[in-house]
This record gives C-alpha cells, structure tokens and sequence, in this order.
C-alpha cells in the first residue's frame, strides 16, 4: 500500500514538471521512429503484399536453395564461435584473478588484447589471417611452403570470429570470478578436494549462468557480423551477407527484408533469453562482494601450463593485429617485402581518400555527445523516476543490441526511402549524412544506457531529493547533480560511442551515398579488390584514431572523473 501511495506520489510530481514530461515524450517518439518503425516496415514488407497479407514472400524465400544453406552456415558458426570464445574466455579470466601472474609483461598481454578489439574495425582481423595464412601468407607460403592453402570458408570465418569475440567474455568473466568468495573455495580445498575439483563442484555452478550468458552474447554477435564474413567467408554465404547480396545484387527489397526477418527473429530469441533469464540469474547467483581477497594459486602444475596457453593465444592475437600496419609498410605482400610509405601516402593523396577520414570523424563525434546524453537521460529515468512508459523506454533503448547492423540498415532503407513517409522531412532523411549520425546513435545507445543504469544505481535517491527539497526542477537537478556523480560513465560512454560509430560498417554500408564517404567502407571496398596494401594503410590509421580516442578518455576519466579514493571510501563505508 506504502509502496503505491509512493508511486503514485512520483508521477504526480512528474506530472508537475514540464521538462520531465517532454524529454519523456521526445525519447518515446525517438525511439518509437528509429528503433520499432524501421523493423515493423520489414514486417510488413514480409507479410503484406499488394492484395493484402501473404506469406508468398517468405515462401519464394524460404524455398530458396541459397537461404536454407545461409542459415545453417550462420547457426553452424554462431554455436561454434559461441562455444569456442566463452571457453577461450573463460581461461583467460581464470588465469587472470585466480593464478598468480608473476610477469608483467603477461599482465600487460592480457590488456592489449582486452582492448584491440574494442578500438579495431570489425574485420581487421579478417585482413590478417589472409595475410598470414592465405595463398601468398607468410605461415603458409613461407614458413611452412603450401602455395595452395584456402583460408576463405567456415574456419576462416570461425577462427577470425572467436579471436574477435573472445575478449568481449573474458571481460564478462572476470566481474563474475572477481565476486565469487574464496572462502567457498578454500572450504573445499581444505577438505581435500583437488583444484579440479574445486573448479567442477564449486566455482564451475556458481558461473555457468554467467557462461550461458557470455555464450548467447557471443552467440548474437557471430550470427549478426557482416564484415569478416564478408571478407574472408568467400563462397560460404551467412544471414547477414545474404540479405547485403539481396539488397544490392539481386535488388529484392521484400526478400531481404523476409531475410531480416528470420535474422531478426533469431537474435531477438537471445536477446531475450540472455537480458531476462540468464543475466538474471548470473545477478542473483553471485550476490555481494568477496569478504577478502583471494589467495593466487601459485602451484607450478596448474600455474605454469595456464599461462602458457594463454600467453600462446595472446601472442596470437597480438601477432595478427602487427600484421595490419605491416601490411601498408610492404610493397606486395606475400611477394615484395621490401619497405614503404606508398600505401600511406596513397590513402590521402587518392581520390577521396582524406574526405572519408573527414567524414567518419565528423559523424562520429556528432553522434558521440549526443548517443552518451541520450544514454545518461533514459538511464536516469529507468532507475530513478517512475511512470507507465518506463519499461517502453528501457526495453526499446536496449533492443538495438538484438538488431544486427544489416537488418537496421535494410529496416532504414524500407523506412526512409519510402514506407508511411512518402514525403516531408523524415523521407527526405534517406541518403543525407543525418540518417547514419542517427544510426550510430540507435547502436550505441543500448552500451551507454547499461553503463548508466549501473553507475545510477549506487546513487543514493535521498542525494537528488534534497535538491528537490530546496526547489531545483528535474533539468537541474539532472545536470548539477546527477550527471556530474556518473561523469565517469558519461566519459566513458562518449569514447565507446564514438569507437563504435567510426569502426561500424554493417549498417552503414547499405546507407552510404557517393556524397557521404567512410573508412570502413573504403576498406572493405579495398580489402575486396584484393588491395590489402591501401586497406592496411586505411585500418592503421583508424586503429592510431580509436585507440588515441581511448586513452584520451583514460587521461580524462583519471584527472576529471570521480575519484578513486572517494570510491574506495563509500565502498568501505
């Protein structure tokens, strides 16, 4: 009864404050218009035809020889890729908060290929592996001397994937070991149980909602990736390359859009599965903080192996993305290793060379402050205020995550060029620089938003009622109060989004016109062509771009943020 009576209370003095009100009513047209329109526009592509509703699209589509065989190559590689990068994970993490890492050069390892993926186009592994391993590679051709070796394919595509994605789980795990206590642990060491042991029966039950987790995670992202099987996946069509293939080979818009369609169903299974079921029960499994630190296990048999295998595929991956400014240093690859700057010099010199880089970094820090406000607003009203549209917002903020960048852009496509707008200004969007500002912000926004809602909820309430108390409406309170207490999130938030705009290709690449260039398209232009030189060149420099954005954040974060003594103080309080 209490608990009503408050609520009730809330929305009345919601009601009462104008500014609340209409953020609330733009953010629900927002994401009403560029979120759920563009997907109902491919449903009804899917299901309604001239005459009325049909299932004649899904049916040409579905007896499609190329469709069946998509879909069990994308599934195929999603439950292998899944499999592979949250064990690979896993062991990484392990290694990480529970064995005693005596070397710093390891520690720093383990950091570098935490991050790479995160400030690297999606496929610049992709470039590497034919690199090294394809017809003209150095393993292949010069190492081991195969002159015929097919690196295009299933594994190809599967080796580039569970390199990508593996970092993604070995940061989920290492919150989750990081909170296990070790005196569960050490109860049974004492017992006599072995570490194995230890491992099966006691740390292994406590994280396996976490591994399910990081599996649907991972699983979701191999099965909506463009880019690496579009490089490296040669004649071995997925989902996403397919509905690409329908849109610009075979121009069927309602058959790509019935591909989406089943794309789109699939992740949206996972997404809900993963969201609501298993990051629940991960939650409520590992609960609190561990009573004391954790003793590293410094035994040679269990120590010394573990590093070893993690240091090989660190070594690895580290090895592969060496590869990338190697390749624009070398005249021919696989053939003329002799040095040069012709490659560089060529990305800016060409033919709209320097305007791509100039248009991808304007677009993207567009739509950075923009994506991190838009996340710390709609996280604020998730976790802080109460209203009927509440669960709209934040299940609607987070479903852009479930939407792979292919179906969004075909989604836009149907959307914008066409769909209820046949005219005014929301038709003319299409093919103008403002509609991919608005992509990069829809799929960034649900990364904020988590990062918001978890930095919100260790906001005490009564902080912001007191300013209440003293008359400050919800705009000022907002910005003097809230917002400065999760500017680490905030920060944090601009970078990612802005990363994550100027690396996107996937969605982009169905939206891009002549008069709109970006990098990423080049390079996937150039990586087709077979020009691996300019494509390396282009890759580099974005990577210098994403990975000097980050550290600009970190030098941020550590002189403007929210102190970490502070944080230590609240914590112990």
């Amino acid at each position: 009864m209490a608990k009503n009576q408050s609520t009730s209370l809330d929305r009345k003095k919601m009601m009462a404050d104008p500014i609340l009100v209409t953020t609330i009513v733009v953010l629900i047209a927002f994401l009403t218009l560029f979120i759920l329109y563009p997907l109902a526009i491919l449903l009804v592509d899917s299901f309604v035809g001239d005459t009325g509703p049909t299932l004649s699209v899904f049916q040409r589509v579905l007896a499609m020889p190329s469709f069946e065989t998509a879909i069990t190559n994308t599934l195929t590689v999603g439950f292998l890729v899944g499999i592979l990068a949250t064990l690979i994970g896993l062991l990484f993490a392990y290694v990480e908060e529970y064995v005693e890492l005596k070397s710093k050069f390891m520690k720093g390892l383990f950091s570098v290929v935490s991050i790479l993926p995160v400030v690297s186009p999606p496929f610049v592994l992709s470039l590497s592996v034919i690199m090294l391993f394809g017809k003209s590679g150095i393993i292949t051709r010069y190492l081991l001397g195969i002159y015929d070796n097919n690196v295009y394919g299933f594994w190809g595509i599967a080796l580039v994937q569970v390199l990508t994605f593996f970092p993604v789980c070995y940061m989920m795990f290492r919150g989750l070991l990081k909170n296990i206590d070790p005196s569960l642990e050490e109860a049974a060491r004492d017992m006599g149980a072995s570490r194995w042991k230890v491992f099966t029966s006691v740390t292994l039950p406590l994280i396996l909602p976490g591994m399910g987790n990081a599996f649907l995670v991972t699983f979701i992202e191999s099965i909506a990736d463009f880019a690496n099987p579009m490089i490296i996946g040669g004649s071995y069509d997925t989902l996403a390359t397919s509905i690409y293939l329908q849109i610009t080979g075979a121009y069927d818009k309602q058959g790509a859009s019935a591909m989406s369609v089943v794309l789109l169903s699939i992740t949206l299974i996972m997404f809900i599965l993963q969201k609501y079921v298993l990051e629940a029960k991960s939650t409520a499994t590992l609960t609190g903080k561990a009573s004391r630190a954790r003793q590293p296990i410094d035994d040679r048999s269990v120590r010394v192996p573990l590093t070893i295998l993690c240091g090989i595929i660190a070594l690895f991956v580290t090895l592969m993305y060496i590869c990338v400014p190697l390749g624009g240093l070398f005249k021919t690859w696989g053939y003329d290793f002799h040095l040069t700057t012709k490659w560089f010099q060529q990305v800016f010199t060409m033919h709209h060379g320097f305007e791509a880089f100039g248009d991808s970094f304007l677009l993207s820090f567009i739509s950075a402050p923009i994506t991190a406000l838009l996340s710390m607003i709609i996280s604020y009203l998730v976790v802080k205020r109460n209203f009927k549209a509440k669960p709209f917002i934040e299940f609607v903020s987070m479903l852009a995550m479930a939407v792979p960048g292919t179906v969004l852009g075909v989604g836009y496509i149907r959307g914008f060029s066409g769909g209820v707008f046949h005219t005014g200004f929301l038709q003319g969007l299409y093919g103008t620089s403002a509609i991919l500002v608005i992509v990069f912000i829809v799929r960034s926004l649900p990364t904020g938003t988590r990062s918001g809602i978890s930095a919100l909820r260790q906001i005490d309430k009564s902080i912001e009622e007191s300013a209440y108390d003293m008359g400050a409406n919800s705009y000022e309170v907002f910005t003097t109060v809230t917002l400065p207490l999760i500017k680490d999130s905030f920060l944090s938030g601009l970078v990612t989004s802005f990363v994550r705009s100027i690396t996107a290709i996937s969605a982009v690449i169905l939206l891009v016109t002549p008069s709109t260039l970006m990098i990423t398209v080049q390079i996937n232009e150039f990586a087709e062509k077979g020009a691996y030189g300019v494509a390396c060149a282009f890759a580099t420099i974005l990577i210098a771009i994403t990975y000097t954005a980050v550290a600009l954040m970190n030098v941020a974060i550590k002189h403007f943020g929210t102190s970490a003594k502070i944080q230590a103080q609240s914590e112990e309080e």
